[in-house]
């Protein structure tokens, strides 16, 4: 070996102790400490909601991610998209709701639908790109999106919120266009 190769393992050697000093590792340590968490990945997810002993919905997830964090509330993320039947008493469809992505947040008791959100049912269709049920308030609530009505009613609905079987719906500051029937007022 000559001194030029000494020379330069001794500088390459000096380089990696002192790239990473000794405070360096603690703050990566405390770092990973706050920072734990665990993913549980199930693909190809049914899932049923039911209240007061009755089937009220009925989903299906091709991915289902349960992540659980260090102090700090877990949640339930469906990065892959959701869709969920609503039941009648019969276990009939009545309506549904699809999503591209879906996050259900146990501790809050919300689920928000986001990217292509479509719910749909016998009076309407709504499109939205964020629509969250809170199962508190028993609501479903939505910044803006647009209602769609079988007559061929479109409304621009803001501030958008409905019960849980969409039967009363609500918005704020709506636009759009309805058709009358021709013997309205008769």
């Amino acid at each position: 070996m000559n001194s030029r190769s000494i020379i330069c393992i001794l500088c390459m050697f000096q380089i990696f102790l002192s790239s990473c000093g000794e405070d360096d590792l603690k703050k990566a340590a405390r770092l990973s400490e706050k920072v734990k968490l665990n993913v549980d990945r199930t693909k190809g997810v049914q899932i049923t909601y039911s209240d007061s002993a009755k089937v009220k919905a009925q989903g299906y997830a091709p991915i289902l991610d349960k992540v659980t964090l260090v102090d700090k509330p877990g949640y339930q993320e469906m990065p892959k998209g959701v869709k969920i039947n609503f039941l009648d008493d019969m276990m009939k469809i009545k309506g549904s709701i699809t999503s591209d992505y879906a996050i259900m947040k146990d501790s809050e008791k919300t689920a928000t639908f986001k990217r292509n959100v479509v719910v749909v049912n016998e009076n309407m269709t709504f499109n939205t790109e964020e629509l969250v049920w809170d199962q508190n308030k028993k609501l479903f609530l939505s910044p803006k999106g647009i209602v769609t009505k079988p007559d061929g009613t479109v409304l621009n609905a803001i501030d958008f919120s409905a019960t849980e079987d969409f039967s009363l719906i609500n918005w704020k500051n709506g636009t759009g266009e309805t058709y009358v029937p021709d013997n309205f007022g008769q």
